[in-house]
């Protein structure tokens, strides 16, 4: 498993955590630095998931709407925790991180969704995702 691939799964796992438990965890680094401990020991890329953590969590409201705009048969709330926290990564890498090429966001996205989410997580995460993209595709917004 490639460094990125795995600070995506622990940024997801952290916010998960987050999200299950209300939101109401004001120190998300505690959250990280446990879930690297716990489930990453000795992994020396945490940069990267600290930025994915605190880049959802600065953009929440802009990546929310995003959803819901794309997602119109499920309101925010009915989407798994899992889903929905992977979806707030992809889009945040999608829409909000410069470095992230398009096609990597979304591939990733879809990649963790299919190790942690339901039978149908990676079709869904796509579509929402391919929608997005389509958009910023006719926006002349796509990173390469």
């Amino acid at each position: 498993m490639s460094n990125r691939h795995l600070s995506r799964t622990l940024a997801m796992q952290t916010l998960y955590e987050w999200d299950f438990n209300g939101q109401k965890e004001k120190d998300l680094k505690n959250l990280l630095v446990y879930n690297l401990a716990e489930f990453a020991p000795g992994f020396d890329d945490k940069d990267f998931a600290q930025n994915l953590v605190e880049g959802v969590v600065k953009n929440i409201k802009e990546i929310d709407e995003l959803i819901k705009k794309y997602a119109t048969e499920w309101p925010l709330e009915q989407i798994t925790v899992v889903d929905r926290n992977i979806l707030r990564i992809g889009v945040y890498e999608l829409k909000m991180d410069p470095e992230i090429p398009s096609k990597v966001a979304i591939n990733e996205a879809i990649e963790v969704a299919k190790a942690f989410g339901g039978e149908s997580s990676g079709k869904f995460v796509n579509g929402v995702l391919g929608a997005i993209y389509k958009e910023m595709e006719t926006n002349g917004q796509i990173k390469e």
